[in-house]
């Protein structure tokens, strides 16, 4: 292949690196997108099983209160009306999640927002913890022992691999309790599912420039090191700079998804195990999402994962060491002239698929407009 000289040298795929190379496209300026997947969209790819749009690397519902970011997504799709009304399974008790009147009705048969009101602010003043030193003191704190213990307990463990004695009380900073009959997960203004999954989004994104898949970064640009005016690099932060700091930590997933013979498999899109001796933290059946009627489904079980050095990482750990590391690698970053970090992996920060657009954009304005 004959390499020709490019503007701008996109790493990654995702929406971040999507979005840059759409704006950019528009102002006349030459990508070329490097993917080390076999495929485009990063996590949000979905890939068509039996008719059902299945989402690869788990539920990506779109759901935000920007204004500016929902109409320019709606430029590429159609959104469907998905309200997310996840429910929990608890050994054989099934609760409605977030924590709301339907749950404390299942859980203690209270009807009224002040029974049920009563009931948490008896349990949190038995418990008459002040200073709480973990996560378990800070969930009791805020919710009682029986929504820590049926609802809390066995999810976080297994989502941070770890006792929630062991954990930091901030990573629960509030627990939202709604004390209305109201199983919208979101507050979000606008919320939904593109019609034909989120694929044919981020093809229409890149349109108009090249994009390389298979490739990996670090091995592109030995090669090539003079393709580009300048890049923009949505991998790993600390990857960029050949961990030579350390490594930064992230928790990792596990996804098994497997095609099943009948029309229905659990009713919902997506239903939470929050027990500690079920190994999954939740399971996906994905035509929920577009309101489906094959007559088969697909569903995922997720599992987390410790990560290490080679898995993909998904949720940066927050705490202070990694936070401290994080913060030498971004100054690190300020001094790169000619490379734009952006996006999860580059930032790493816990993302929502609109804070990523709009993060895209943001770093566009700075871009093209100063």
């Amino acid at each position: 292949m004959v390499m020709k000289s490019y503007d701008y040298l996109i790493v990654g795929s995702g929406l971040f690196g999507s979005v840059f190379a759409h704006e950019a496209k528009k102002h006349g300026k030459r990508c070329l997108v490097l993917e080390r997947r076999g495929h485009i969209g990063g996590n949000v790819y979905c890939e068509n099983i039996n008719g059902i749009n299945v989402h690869r690397y788990g539920a990506h519902i779109f759901h935000t209160s920007n204004r500016e970011v929902w109409e320019y997504i709606n430029q590429f799709a159609e959104f469907n009306n998905f309200i997310n009304s996840p429910i929990a399974v608890y050994g054989d008790e099934v609760y409605n999640l977030p924590f709301n009147m339907n749950t404390f009705n299942k859980m203690w048969g209270v009807r009224t927002p002040a029974e049920a009101k009563a009931k948490i602010a008896q349990q949190v003043g038995e418990a008459g913890i002040k200073e709480p030193k973990n996560l378990e003191e800070q969930a009791i704190s805020l919710v009682g022992y029986d929504i820590y213990e049926k609802l809390i307990k066995g999810y976080t463990e297994k989502q941070w691999g770890r006792s929630c004695r062991d954990l930091p009380p901030f990573i629960i900073k509030r627990l939202p309790l709604r004390f209305t009959y109201d199983n919208n997960y979101f507050n979000d203004r606008w919320q939904g599912i593109p019609v034909g999954g989120y694929t044919p989004i981020i093809e229409k994104m890149l349109e108009g420039s090249e994009v390389l898949l298979n490739t990996d970064y670090f091995d592109f640009i030995k090669d090539n090191p003079n393709i580009a005016e300048k890049i923009v690099y949505t991998g790993m932060l600390d990857e960029f700079f050949g961990y030579s700091l350390g490594h930064l930590e992230w928790r990792s997933l596990r996804f098994e998804t497997e095609v099943l013979d009948i029309d229905n498999f659990q009713g919902n899109a997506v239903v939470n195990y929050t027990s500690s001796d079920v190994p999954w933290t939740r399971i996906i059946e994905h035509k929920h999402f577009e309101f489906g009627n094959q007559p088969t489904t697909v569903i995922t079980r997720e599992y987390p994962m410790e990560w290490k050095p080679g898995a993909e990482p998904y949720y940066p750990i927050n705490d202070e060491k990694n936070e401290s590391l994080a913060k030498k690698y971004r100054e690190l970053a300020t001094k790169c002239e000619n490379v734009i970090f952006g996006g999860r992996l580059a930032e790493y920060k816990y993302y929502d698929m609109d804070q990523v657009i709009a993060a895209a954009l943001e770093a566009v304005k700075k871009e093209f407009y100063g």
